[in-house]
């Protein structure tokens, strides 16, 4: 499993705009599912022992926080042609199974993964109101493998402050995965 971090977008940056199919077959923009407090974006895939290390614990996000308006939307961004593990069709068994609630979209061509400059499955994404970057990086400490419990205490502080209208957090750390699975001859150059 190679270890890839993430590549922190710069705090700031409005969130890129997209409208992506759904695995209810429905397409869903940016516009249409943003939270009224923030929205969270993350990268994720079916396959990814780091992903499936934490699917707990954003389903329990997810209860925690879209009530207090917070919108999460999963973004499956790898190359299915030699991963059909994450395929649309296996991505609607995976969030039956592990209880996905919010919308999990599908990124064929991979030009979402490249505007976010995502590169690892989980990456996270935190936008305020206005789609302007608050927070990016890890959920929390905890790896497969390492012992650490899944609490996403990162991403739950971040939360807690962009309700509570506070300043992005000055302390942020990269979020560590499986790299994203690049279409062959399409890899981003960061």
């Amino acid at each position: 499993m190679a270890r890839t971090p993430s590549t922190m977008l710069p705090l700031g940056t409005c969130a890129p705009d997209f409208n992506l199919p759904n695995i209810d077959g429905q397409d869903i923009s940016l516009a249409s599912a943003k939270g009224t407090h923030g929205s969270l974006i993350m990268f994720i895939c079916n396959h990814c022992p780091f992903v499936k290390h934490v699917q707990t614990e954003l389903v329990a996000l997810y209860h925690d926080y879209a009530a207090k308006g917070i919108a999460f939307i999963a973004i499956s961004s790898n190359d299915v042609e030699h991963y059909p593990d994450d395929s649309p069709e296996k991505m609607a068994l995976e969030a039956a199974n592990a209880g996905y609630e919010f919308p999990y979209l599908y990124d064929a061509d991979q030009s979402i993964a490249k505007a976010y400059r995502a590169a690892c499955t989980p990456d996270f994404y935190l936008f305020d109101s206005n789609l302007k970057l608050v927070y990016r990086g890890q959920l929390d400490d905890s790896r497969p493998g390492n012992g650490t419990p899944v609490t996403a205490s990162d991403m739950r502080n971040a939360l807690e402050n962009l309700l509570a209208g506070k300043p992005p957090l000055e302390q942020q750390r990269p979020s560590l995965g499986c790299n994203i699975k690049w279409i062959v001859g399409q890899e981003p150059d960061y």
